[in-house]
């Protein structure tokens, strides 16, 4: 069976990036860290969305290895909450569109949802829900946690142990 390949861009089409296979997860998350990301990336001139009208950042985590970028990885930028964050919000600098979250020494990549275009695997759980913003009505596609459940450091745990063994 070959795998899905999805492609997003940015919102000119100079960056392009690629992730193979089934995600790692589909999820939204509302920590703090990817509401004030994701407040920094829209304040950018014309940036597109990368967040949810109630404030949750919506993604597609995939293994390192199952992801590239394909054009224009040379337009991408950093951004980080604070210098020594491990964590780095890439944004495509020639339209300043949120492309993906990548935590570092991890070995996912969090992509916004938001960037792709088609069918899409449904959401699978609601993180940190305790700070999404109440004035909306909480969805009900998918279980929501008042943080990080087990069953999200399970996923990460189980796809790091099939990388190192090559699946």
């Amino acid at each position: 069976m070959t795998p899905t390949i999805r492609t997003y861009s940015c919102a000119c089409g100079r960056v392009k990036c690629e992730a193979v296979g089934a995600p790692i997860l589909s999820a939204v998350c509302y920590c703090a860290d990817c509401q004030e990301g994701g407040r920094r990336i829209e304040a950018l001139p014309g940036a597109a969305p990368v967040r949810d009208p109630d404030g949750g950042t919506p993604y597609l985590t995939y293994r390192d290895d199952r992801f590239r970028c394909l054009a224009g990885e040379e337009l991408l930028t950093d951004y980080r909450l604070k210098p020594r964050s491990p964590t780095r919000r890439v944004v495509a600098s020639c339209c300043d569109s949120g492309m993906y979250l990548k935590f570092d020494p991890g070995f996912w990549v969090s992509t916004y949802r938001l960037r792709y275009e088609g069918e899409l695997p449904p959401i699978e759980m609601r993180t940190n829900a305790r700070r999404r913003n109440p004035e909306y009505a909480t969805p009900t596609d998918a279980p929501s946690y008042p943080g990080f459940p087990l069953g999200l450091f399970w996923r990460l745990a189980s796809a790091r142990i099939a990388m190192l063994l090559g699946r």
